[in-house]
C-alpha cells in the first residue's frame, strides 16, 4: 500500500490531545516521521509510544520554545517537509464588553502569536526543499462569534498571517493554508464553556451535528497531502454547511 507521507518529517504543536494527537498519529499510520511539541510532555510521550518520533514541552507563546522545537526537527531528523500550527485556546465565553486585557493577550498569544513564530521559523527550514504548512484557525476567523471576539480576533490574525505567508513563499514551494473547522468535540471544547452548548451548536450546522475531531482530521490530511500541490493561500471551512448560509 503506497503510504501518503513516507519518510516525510512533521512537525505539530499542541500533539498532545484533540486535532493534533489525531493527525500526528495519522500522519504516522502513513509514514511520516514526528516532531511533536505540547505544553503536556506525559501526553506527548503517550502519543509518540511505538513511533518514530522526537517531542518537547513547547509553550507556543514563546518564540525562543517554537524555535527549539524546529531546531529538533534538523537535529532529529535533517530536515522539516510538514508543519501544522496547532496549538490553540479558546478562553471563556463572555461578550466582548466583559473581557478582561489579560484574557484577550492570552488567546492572541496563543493562537495568533504562536502560529506566527511557528511560521517565522518554519519556513527557512523548507525554502531550499519546499514543504507544507497547515494552520489551524477556525470558522470564527472567517466570521463572527459572538462571546469569543478575542477568540475570532485571534483566529482572523490566524488566516492573514497563512494568506501572507502563502504569497511571499509560493515560489519557493511552500504551501500555506489553514483549515476552518466549526465547533468538534476536542478537548478545547468539552472542558471549556462551550461543551454545554454542543446540542444548540449542532442545531445551527444545516447537516444539525457537529464534525467528529476524525472528520476535521481527514480533512487536513488531505490539504497536506504531496499530491494536492496547487493549493496554498486558501482558508477551507469544515463546518458541515454554516458558512454557506
Amino acid at each position: 500500500m503506497n503510504k501518503r507521507f513516507e519518510g516525510k518529517v512533521a512537525l505539530i504543536t499542541g500533539a498532545a490531545s484533540g486535532f493534533g494527537k489525531l493527525l500526528a498519529e495519522a500522519l504516522a499510520a502513513e509514514g511520516a516521521l514526528l516532531v511533536m511539541g505540547d505544553r503536556n510532555k506525559w501526553g506527548l510521550r503517550h502519543v509518540a509510544r511505538g513511533h518514530r518520533a522526537a517531542y518537547m514541552r513547547c509553550d507556543v507563546t514563546k518564540e525562543d520554545r517554537v524555535k527549539a522545537l524546529c531546531d529538533l526537527a534538523i537535529e532529529q531528523f535533517g530536515k522539516l517537509d510538514i508543519a501544522v500550527n496547532n496549538a490553540g485556546i479558546a478562553g471563556p465565553m463572555k461578550r466582548l464588553t466583559d473581557i478582561r486585557e489579560d484574557e484577550f493577550d492570552l488567546i492572541h498569544a496563543v493562537n495568533a502569536k504562536g502560529t506566527f513564530f511557528g511560521l517565522k521559523h518554519q519556513i527557512p527550514l523548507m525554502r531550499d526543499t519546499g514543504g507544507a504548512i497547515l494552520n489551524v484557525a477556525s470558522v470564527a476567523g472567517l466570521g463572527a462569534a459572538p462571546k469569543l471576539a478575542a477568540y475570532a480576533a485571534a483566529k482572523h490574525a490566524v488566516v492573514g498571517l497563512t494568506k501572507t505567508a502563502a504569497i511571499e513563499e509560493a515560489r519557493n514551494r511552500i504551501r500555506v493554508n489553514a483549515i476552518c473547522p466549526f465547533y468538534s468535540p476536542t478537548p478545547m471544547v468539552t472542558e471549556s464553556g462551550m461543551a454545554e452548548m454542543q446540542e444548540f451548536l449542532a442545531s445551527a450546522s444545516p447537516m444539525k451535528r457537529l464534525g467528529t475531531p476524525e472528520e476535521i482530521t481527514a480533512a487536513m490530511l488531505a490539504m497536506l497531502d504531496p499530491a494536492n500541490s496547487y493549493m496554498t493561500g486558501q482558508a477551507i471551512a469544515i463546518d458541515g454547511g454554516v458558512t454557506a448560509y
